[in-house]
Parts: structure tokens; C-alpha cells; sequence
């Protein structure tokens, strides 16, 4: 039994380091140069595995090679591409939109779709990868949602079209009770759950639209040259971080059940900025809401499991709905038995 075990221990340590090694000719072919220390780090082992692995590549007579200095690393072979199937452009555009890193993080399988991920894309021709480099350049997933919202968006193949192309766009947008005319030059397009927005440049200015609301869009033959610095992901998050930096914020101090707490953290429209335990077992929290009624709003469906603490203004606003409830409730006839 011994034997046994230690017999499928060797073959599962072969087979790790086989997968290991694999990995490593995957991302120096599709990525090229690396050092040892990011080789490292994305495949979570010791330098010194790298190494021992990358001697073992060698001498199985993979044409991997080392460059010294500053900006050294290690390189594969100009020419040398493993044997793998071909993947359409449109086939990983689905396998990119559909696989968002969140919900594989959530499910364990992270990892796992990374590593077909560079498989798929060392089976491909130069052509195909450059087509996945600008599915990656112009498409953003962000899963963490606002809202859900269901909206119609009979415009987004127009926009997708001028994304894709390069080309500029004339959009009738509604904004407020008006619409503008704009020419826009399209960089990007995100969805964020539900809803699609697409980021564009607008006489200079970086600008975000909400698909949704366009209410004509053509798409122009006019060409524009298209930001070598501009980095959709890293705009999206940093002007999502601004506008949450600018939502109206009304804080207030409350005291709660611990059957309430649960409920507290999982609202998309709160946040809990302090809590610590009250008496008789209630907890006292400070939670930061939108405007003074959203605080009312969400206080009064709590019912007896919140009281309001600070500000008076809040306290005074939560009893005058009360009271404005009661009347209206003694005020009404009592129904008969047979209603």
C-alpha cells in the first residue's frame, strides 16, 4: 500500500510539473520575454523552480534561452510555436465576454480558464492574435453592479461596429429632457451587468455614454488614430471611483438588531462606516445613505429592528412618517367580515 502511494504520488508530481512546464512555454510564446521572478509569481512557485523547470524545457529540446542584464529574462526561439488547434476571433471575443474573473474566482476555476485561455491563444495565427489583442484593447467586463436594469439597446451593433473599425460616429444622445448631436470618436465598449456603455472622445475630452440612451447613431467613414496611451480598463475604473466620489452622502447613527446587520451589509446603496455592540444586545452603527429621504426610505422599511440615533433632523423626519401612517390607518373604516 506504501508502494502504492508513493508510486501516485511521483506520477501526480510528474504530471504537475509537466502542466507547470507547458504553462511556462504558453506564456513566453504568447507573451514573450519573462524573468524568472514573473514566472514565478503567475504560476505561485519559487524562482528556483523556474529555474530547474526552464533546465528541464532545455533538455527536452525546447529552444528556450536566457538574456542577462537589466532587462534580461528568459525567451523562446524566434520561430519555434507549439502545435495546437486554431481558435476563430470571434471564438475567444465569446470565451472574453462570457468568463468574467470574478465569477471564476468565486467558482474555484480561475486558474483553470487562464490556463486554456494560453493555449487557445498559442494555437492561433499572428493574425488571430492581434484580433484578441483589439477584442481586449476595446472590451471591458465590469461585473460589480449597480443596478439590474432591463434596457433596450437597438444602437449597440452601430456603436460596436464604429468601436471595431476605428471609425467616427454622429449619435443623437438624450440627456436630461434634451438631445444633443455629437461626433464622437469611439474607443471602448463596457458592460456593467446589465447595461452597456461605451467611452468615447469627444473635441479633446474623454466622455462616457449610456447606450441605452442614444436615440439614432451613424457611423461615419471617417477614420480617427487611436490613443496608443489610453487603457479602457484602467479609465473605466478610475472614472467609476470619481463618480462614487461624488454621490450625495448622508451619514447616520443608528441602532440596530443584529438580525438587521446581515441584511445592512448586503445593501448596494449603503455603507456601513462603523459598528460596535450597544445594550441588550442591539448594535450601534453609523451608516452612510444617499440624501436625507433614502435614509427615511430605507429606515422605515427596517420597522422595529432600527431606531434612529443622530441627526435630529433624520429623527424628526422617520416620526413625522409614523405618525402621518398611523392616521391613516385610524382614520380608515374598519372593513366588514366579509370583505
Amino acid at each position: 500500500m506504501v508502494l502504492f502511494l508513493t508510486r501516485r504520488l511521483h506520477w501526480r508530481c510528474r504530471q504537475l510539473r509537466a502542466d507547470r512546464m507547458l504553462s511556462i512555454l504558453l506564456l513566453l510564446q504568447n507573451e514573450g520575454k519573462k524573468t524568472a521572478k514573473e514566472l514565478a509569481e503567475r504560476l505561485e512557485v519559487s524562482e528556483r523552480t523556474i529555474l530547474r523547470d526552464m533546465e528541464a524545457l532545455s533538455m527536452s529540446g525546447v529552444p528556450v534561452y536566457s538574456e542577462r542584464g537589466s532587462g534580461g529574462g528568459w525567451l523562446l526561439a524566434d520561430g519555434y510555436r507549439t502545435s495546437l488547434t486554431g481558435i476563430k476571433a470571434e471564438e475567444f471575443l465569446s470565451l472574453i465576454v462570457s468568463a468574467h474573473p470574478g465569477l471564476l474566482t468565486d467558482l474555484g476555476i480561475k486558474k483553470h480558464f487562464d490556463a486554456t485561455y494560453q493555449k487557445l491563444l498559442a494555437s492561433s495565427p499572428a493574425s488571430i492574435k492581434n484580433n484578441i489583442e483589439l477584442i481586449q484593447k476595446k472590451f471591458h467586463i465590469d461585473g460589480a453592479g449597480w443596478h439590474q436594469a432591463k434596457e433596450s439597446y437597438p444602437y449597440l451593433s452601430t456603436v460596436q461596429e464604429a468601436v471595431w473599425a476605428n471609425l467616427k460616429l454622429c449619435i443623437h444622445y438624450k440627456r436630461d429632457q434634451e438631445t444633443l448631436v455629437r461626433t464622437v470618436c469611439p474607443l471602448g465598449l463596457v458592460a456593467k451587468r446589465s447595461v452597456w456603455y461605451f467611452v468615447a472622445d469627444c473635441d479633446g475630452a474623454l466622455r462616457t455614454y449610456r447606450v441605452s440612451r442614444i436615440a439614432h447613431a451613424e457611423v461615419l467613414q471617417e477614420s480617427f488614430p487611436y490613443p496608443q496611451e489610453f487603457h479602457l480598463a484602467n479609465y473605466w475604473e478610475a472614472s467609476t471611483a470619481e463618480f462614487k466620489q461624488r454621490l450625495p452622502r448622508f451619514p447616520a447613527k443608528l441602532k440596530v438588531s443584529e438580525q438587521l446587520l446581515g441584511r445592512l451589509e448586503q445593501e448596494n446603496y449603503i455603507t456601513i462606516l462603523e459598528k460596535a455592540p450597544g445594550e441588550n444586545g442591539w448594535l450601534e452603527a453609523t451608516i452612510q445613505f444617499a440624501t436625507l429621504e433614502h435614509a427615511c426610505e430605507m429606515i422605515l422599511g427596517f420597522g422595529s429592528l432600527a431606531q434612529v440615533l443622530s441627526p435630529e433632523e433624520l429623527r424628526i423626519k422617520v416620526l413625522a412618517e409614523i405618525h402621518a401612517m398611523l392616521a391613516g390607518y385610524e382614520n380608515h373604516p374598519p372593513l366588514s367580515s366579509g370583505t
